[in-house]
């Protein structure tokens, strides 16, 4: 007895061969699309189509999150608009002792007669990467050359400084942050005024205050604000706090150790400052600059006196030369007369009986047959 199906009912190829032949398909095309990317078109359609489905199914956890963020959101924010109340009092009383500082710092220049130290504009960035170098302390801002960003311009926020652009570019701009080990900023201790530079460390975490004597005011605690006598820093930015000192009895310094006020790695937008200051140059320099300008020049007319001297020489001779050529006749020469071949041919011989002379020519000519008889 047969058992296989009647014609009409038959099932097409066997399993194995349709097994075969979509793992080769997909074989096929994971490797074109591996190599070629000849499904990109397709992923984006069934990913467009199958968004909202997509969302559709996260609509619960949505729901469920934005519950929890709602509650804690509401907590937050009520502490925060506390903080932030309380901290706007403290700048408005601030605002206001500066506003009456600033009335009487310009009447006591206008009494003195002097002149305003120096004018800040600010220019806002935000930070778009940190740099590839795990060793240095340094991130990449929005704004370059373009806006008006100047190489070596500090960089702030509301706490205080964080940085200084160090290098500058069309669109944005290298920023060197306050931690980085080669770092410096001149500052003051606030309390004292005691004048110093403080540095980054290698870790980035501390900041060290150095050239401190042992025998100088400085205690845990201290402010430490910007000195504004490097003509880069506007004076009285804050800086860093003293965490700690350390005294040795075998060294001229103290070793201090600093934290920074603002949060160096935690801001996101920054201030970068344009500072110009009315500070007549200093004399040092402008004497160094004017001997620099006198010996190029000096230099200059060394070199270009050998020149002169041989153009002098060659006017000079060419002048002589001009001096002993004859000078030119209107008329024309008449023509010398022909002289026969014996006498043209005579100086020549007399030239080359000068040139090599002989001893023929020294011996007496002998007398002719006609005189002897």
């Amino acid at each position: 007895m047969e058992y296989s199906p009647p014609p009409l009912f038959k099932q097409g190829p066997s399993a194995l061969a349709r097994l075969i032949f979509f793992v080769v398909l997909a074989i096929a095309l994971l490797i074109s699309d591996a190599r070629f990317s000849t499904l990109e078109i397709v992923r984006g359609m069934l990913g467009a189509g199958l968004y909202p489905l997509q969302r559709a199914a996260l609509v619960p956890r949505d729901i469920f999150m934005g519950a929890a963020d709602l509650a804690v959101t509401s907590a937050t924010l009520r502490s925060e608009n506390a903080k932030l109340a309380d901290k706007n009092l403290q700048l408005s009383v601030k605002a206001g002792d500066a506003a009456q500082l600033a009335i009487e710092n310009a009447h006591l220049r206008a009494l003195l007669n002097l002149q305003s130290r120096a004018t800040t504009e600010e220019t806002p960035a935000e930070i778009q990467y940190d740099t590839r170098d795990p060793f240095t302390q340094k991130v990449v801002i929005g704004k370059g050359s373009q806006q008006n960003i100047q190489d070596g311009a500090p960089v702030v926020t509301e706490d205080g400084v964080i940085g200084q652009v160090t290098r500058v570019f069309p669109l944005q701009s290298e920023v060197t942050l306050l931690s980085d080990k080669d770092q410096a900023v001149p500052v003051q201790i606030a309390r004292t005024g005691l004048r110093s530079v403080i540095y980054g460390t290698p870790k980035g975490d501390t900041l060290d205050l150095r050239f401190v004597p042992i025998s100088a005011d400085v205690q845990a605690g201290d402010e430490l604000v910007t000195s504004g006598l490097d003509g880069i820093y506007p004076p009285g930015l804050p800086v860093a706090k003293v965490l700690r000192v350390d005294k040795q009895a075998d060294t001229a310094f103290a070793r201090v150790v600093c934290v920074p006020i603002a949060a160096v790695r935690g801001a996101r937008q920054l201030l970068v400052l344009h500072y110009n200051v009315n500070v007549p140059p200093n004399p040092i320099e402008v004497e160094a600059a004017a001997a620099a300008k006198e010996a190029k020049e000096n230099k200059g007319k060394k070199k270009a006196a050998p020149k002169a001297a041989a153009a002098a020489g060659a006017s000079g001779a060419s002048a002589a030369a001009g001096a002993s050529a004859p000078a030119p006749v209107a008329t024309a020469p008449a023509k010398p007369a022909e002289t026969p071949p014996a006498k043209a041919a005579a100086p020549k011989a007399a030239s080359g009986a000068a040139a090599k002379p002989s001893k023929k020519a020294h011996a007496p000519k002998p007398a002719s047959s006609g005189a002897a008889r």
